[in-house]
């Protein structure tokens, strides 16, 4: 058994992206996460997780298109399961295909289980794309920490739900990735054992802390923990999605206005919006780089051929 893969990185965030091997799925793309999630869940595990992958890695399955209009239905996944939506991950999937030559410069359709995202390929690495419509739930929650106290923060939805911390209690430097890891795990146990969710009791598996900028140019810097706990190295699409909702829910953010994120490596997203009633559908802006094109081996022999945990 082997799997054809690409490899690449958003702004420092490694996407690898399955081009061959697949098993053939039927149904819609909620339909094939299912399949894959219950049937094929090994190939999650070979390509997000030691000794082959990394738990930092989104991995990306392409299949044909279920939605007309659409290049390819799209299923993200990473280290514990599978995402609704990843904006690094749409970014390194049409940078790929670009690569690969299966795609050139302009708009360009992709089907998530988030719903249709619009990607616009500007060149060889320079991708935007209008995500999924984004909002905020709910402002000034409070929940109540082990070690740190009352925590306050937005609950928003980006494609993935967020908590959007107001103010962390150490910088956000890439010195205190440490302390920034062992604040939101805790923060997203709390907000777990507290029965805090998104809309219709949905897992908040994203916490985002803000500080200020250290790049030039830049508007906010934040620290992502992603589910399995493992942060964002990019400043993660879905999660400035989340951000730029509750600016312009706040007023702080005009229409079309631009928002430079940076991420606690340093690397930057643009970020705007288009407005919409109850929220706003956000453009995203970053860069891929392909970094490999390789096929994974899994001998029967090895015990291991499925990765380690997960």
């Amino acid at each position: 058994m082997e799997l054809h893969v690409v490899d690449s990185h958003t702004e420092g965030e490694p996407t690898r992206l399955v081009i061959d091997g697949l098993p053939s799925l039927e149904g819609g793309v909620k339909e094939r996460l299912a399949e894959l999630r219950d049937a094929y869940d090994w190939i999650r595990r070979t390509i997000c997780l030691e000794p082959r992958g990394s738990e930092v890695a989104i991995g990306a399955a392409l299949f044909p298109p279920s939605v007309e209009d659409c290049l390819y239905d799209v299923v993200f996944m990473n280290n514990t399961g599978y995402l609704g939506m990843c904006g690094h991950g749409t970014i390194g999937v049409i940078a790929t295909l670009a690569w690969l030559g299966r795609i050139q410069p302009g708009e360009h359709k992709l089907n998530t289980v988030a719903g249709i995202v619009k990607a616009r390929l500007h060149d060889a690495h320079t991708v935007s794309f209008e995500n999924v419509f984004s909002y905020r739930l709910a402002k000034d929650v409070s929940i109540s920490v082990p070690g740190h106290g009352v925590v306050t923060g937005d609950v928003a939805y980006g494609g993935n739900w967020f908590f959007l911390v107001k103010s962390p209690p150490t910088e956000v430097v890439a010195s205190r990735i440490p302390e920034l890891e062992a604040f939101t795990s805790a923060v997203m146990d709390a907000l777990w054992g507290q029965g805090v969710t998104g809309k219709a009791g949905a897992k908040i598996d994203h916490i985002e802390v803000f500080g200020p900028p250290t790049v030039t140019g830049a508007d906010s810097k934040n620290y992502v923990l992603c589910p399995g706990k493992q942060h964002d190295r990019s400043p993660c699409g879905t999660g400035t999605s989340a951000k730029l909702a509750c600016l312009f829910a706040d007023g702080k953010l005009a229409e079309g206005e631009v928002l430079r994120q940076e991420s606690i490596i340093g690397s930057l997203f643009e970020g705007s919006v288009r407005a919409a009633e109850g929220g706003v559908f956000p453009t995203i802006k970053g860069r891929a780089y392909v970094t490999g094109d390789c096929r994974l081996l899994c001998d029967q022999e090895d015990p291991f051929r499925h990765g380690i945990g997960g």
